[in-house]
């Protein structure tokens, strides 16, 4: 392997080369993110599962820009965490009101948070302009000794 090749492998800078998966540039000086997005036009899905239980660790509003889908589960539900976060929900709205067109987007929240009820009452007007609904979860499913939230979607 050529020198210049071998200085830009992960073995010569282990973990700071790869993040997610993407290449990253150790000399960019972006503030916004520690990651790239490759260039290329949006992708368009039925459902999108929001990365790493809606934490703002992964999650910014360039994904919603890019993955664009007719509903979105956010499974987070750990406060301490960030889970889901605030941050990521607020980034849905930027994202979307990026797309150009008023696709119908539905938001599948799996757990019932104070995170999730407070995004939902201060941004209800930006939902209703952007065709943002959020589904609540209104049945109860019940398996031996267990019951959940749960919500029935159609495609």
């Amino acid at each position: 392997m050529p020198e210049d090749e071998l200085s830009r492998s992960s073995h010569s800078n282990p973990g700071k080369s790869l993040v997610n998966g993407i290449k990253t540039n150790p000399a960019s000086n972006s503030p916004k993110s520690s990651f790239s997005v490759p260039v290329g036009p949006p992708v368009y899905v039925d459902l999108a599962y929001i990365p790493n239980h809606c934490s703002g660790k992964n999650t910014d509003p360039e994904f919603f820009k890019r993955v664009r889908a007719s509903y979105y589960v956010v499974s987070g539900n750990d406060a301490a965490n960030g889970e889901p976060s605030r941050a990521v929900l607020d980034a849905l709205l930027e994202g979307k009101s990026q797309w150009g067109d008023n696709l119908q987007v539905t938001l599948i929240p799996t757990h019932d948070t104070e995170v999730t009820r407070e995004w939902y009452q201060q941004t209800h007007e930006k939902q209703q302009e952007l065709n943002i609904m959020v589904l609540a979860s209104s049945s109860t499913v019940v398996m031996q000794d267990e019951s959940f939230p749960a919500c029935k979607i159609e495609f």
